[in-house]
């Protein structure tokens, strides 16, 4: 006969059902709306990037003097610039050039921090020391400073734009994951494998560095926001991607001070761009690092 705590042990020692990531994603949404929200945002920035071709109304680069500042409307949803190109076209082109330089500069800042952080925790001594000072006179730069200082030596092409805005990135995402990574060092397992006689670029690469992807992804979304808002910046000052590009800092700055009260779409919407793409950014690295540092996560 079956009784009531048979049933309970049973209950018990049945094995966990295992998580989908669709239980995941709905259990983030739930716990993280504010998150979902900035995770949609970018999804849909994603999208678009990825559609240009086909959602745009008309060629970013195609210049149309009949055209010239004409204000929103049916033709023209978000207006012309002074050259009568289609604003809301360059807007959606301008999502790929954010997404190519954002992503393309924080992936790359925050792998080489994390690995010269993972690193310089792991070997300490002299050669912490050493790293540790490296990045502390890197890190004393504002990130503007640095990223204009890389721009003047290297030129202002695209793969030289990203590895000036990788620079200031990777002395900020390197201590934070040392931080980290000084903890694992100490683990049982890291010490099992130098007793196994595992190498050090082993160990560092498939012992240490899986265990600090929580703070490594948390400085990657983070990262992505400065990343966009910097390529505008540097765009608006004319250190960033060149004519006839489409990028939204580019279009700030053919938004000048002569168009403020004769054409003020021009700098309205990609100013709403920039903005929408950096808060929703910052949201999304915002909950993702509540939902996976166990210090602040909640039920």
């Amino acid at each position: 006969m079956t009784t009531t705590t048979d049933i309970a042990i049973v209950e018990a020692e049945a094995p966990e059902r295992r998580r989908g990531w669709l239980d995941v994603v709905l259990d983030f949404c739930r716990r993280r709306p504010l998150g979902a929200i900035g995770a949609a945002i970018v999804v849909l920035m994603i999208l678009v990037a990825l559609t240009a071709p086909m959602i745009a109304p008309y060629d970013p680069l195609a210049i149309d003097f009949a055209a010239m500042l004409a204000p929103p409307g049916a033709d023209h949803w978000l207006g012309t610039d002074a050259y009568g190109r289609d604003v809301l076209s360059r807007i959606i082109y301008g999502s790929q050039t954010a997404l190519i330089v954002g992503f393309g500069a924080a992936f790359v800042g925050s792998t080489a921090g994390a690995v010269l952080g993972v690193g310089s925790a792991y070997f300490g001594g002299r050669v912490d020391l050493i790293v540790q000072r490296f990045m502390d006179i890197f890190i004393s730069f504002p990130l503007i400073i640095l990223a204009l200082a890389m721009v003047a030596i290297l030129g202002n092409t695209l793969p030289n734009l990203i590895i000036a805005m990788t620079a200031p990135m990777v002395p900020r995402c390197a201590l934070v994951i040392r931080s980290s990574a000084l903890s694992v060092r100490e683990m049982p397992y890291v010490d099992a494998a130098r007793a196994a006689g595992f190498s050090h670029a082993r160990i560092i690469l498939r012992h240490m560095l899986p265990n600090v992807m929580a703070p490594y992804l948390i400085m990657l979304t983070s990262f992505l926001g400065q990343a966009i808002l910097l390529e505008a910046s540097l765009s608006f000052l004319g250190l960033g991607v060149q004519e006839p590009t489409a990028a939204w800092g580019l279009m700030l700055r053919g938004a000048a001070v002569e168009f403020a009260e004769t054409a003020p779409w021009m700098a309205l919407f990609p100013g709403l761009a920039i903005s929408l793409a950096v808060f929703a950014f910052n949201l999304f690295g915002d909950s993702l690092r509540d939902a996976l540092d166990p210090k602040l996560r909640t039920g």
